[in-house]
């Protein structure tokens, strides 16, 4: 897979290249990561990529001309079918889903914003896709866009030592993730619980999805209302209730 990040600020960027599965993946040659910064595609001595919003107010907004330059040099590089994804408040919320649908592409570019924004007129001729890690606000685009590289990359065949470790992750099936535990099999009085040292696969497999469901439900009811249980999820979910009560 080819990703290219459009930002002012290649170097931050560049280390989620460096480090853990996407680092490991880079260097295995299963994705190439490169960036493109609107600073090269500027005309005057000063580089600058922004000036100030028509209607006045605070801040400054990123200008048409280097992030279009930035944009047209990255699609250049990519394959077909890879799309411009704009990072910013006013995206779709990030998730599972979307990084599973990203993963399946040969490509992508990631605008990183910055400032107040880009022009409007960027968003409506250049970009396809906008997307939001959730209802907060970054200086800027590029830990964005990172997480999405590193949730993406992860997803895709051969990047993790056990394929199994993206199956099992939290909300591949919509859901959170179960408790895990490592030895010993006791610290500080709390043992790890007894199916998992059975030996009985089909009882760990019920356990864990067992404590999947209820997690999900403590903790992210929302998750749960997204999903149509099957007579079996819903009979462990009850049963992980009625054991809280007792």
């Amino acid at each position: 897979m080819q990703i290219s990040v459009v930002t002012l600020f290649p170097e931050m960027v560049g280390t989620v290249g460096s480090y853990g599965v996407v680092g490991r993946a880079c260097q295995r040659g299963l994705v190439s990561l490169e960036c493109e910064n609107p600073r090269d595609h500027t005309t005057d001595v000063h580089r600058t990529v922004d000036d100030r919003p028509y209607g006045g107010g605070p801040g400054m907004v990123m200008k048409f001309e280097p992030v279009a330059g930035a944009l047209r040099a990255a699609r250049e590089r990519l394959p077909a079918g890879s799309p411009v994804v704009y990072l910013t408040p006013q995206g779709r919320v990030f998730d599972q889903a979307a990084a599973k649908r990203f993963a399946a592409l040969p490509g992508m570019v990631l605008l990183a914003g910055r400032y107040e924004g880009i022009d409007e007129r960027l968003v409506e001729s250049q970009v396809d896709e906008e997307l939001s890690l959730g209802d907060f606000v970054l200086s800027g685009g590029e830990i964005a866009a990172m997480a999405v590289i590193d949730a993406v990359v992860r997803l895709l065949p051969g990047v993790l030592g056990d394929d199994e470790s993206a199956v099992q992750d939290s909300f591949m099936d919509g859901l959170l993730d179960c408790p895990h535990y490592t030895r010993p099999e006791v610290i500080e009085g709390r043992a790890v619980p007894e199916v998992l040292l059975s030996g009985d696969h089909a009882q760990i497999a019920r356990w864990r999805a067992k404590e999947a469901l209820g997690r999900s439900y403590v903790r992210r009811p929302g998750l749960l209302e997204k999903l149509d249980l099957s007579d079996e999820q819903q009979s462990l979910l009850d049963e992980f209730l009625k054991e809280q009560k007792q």
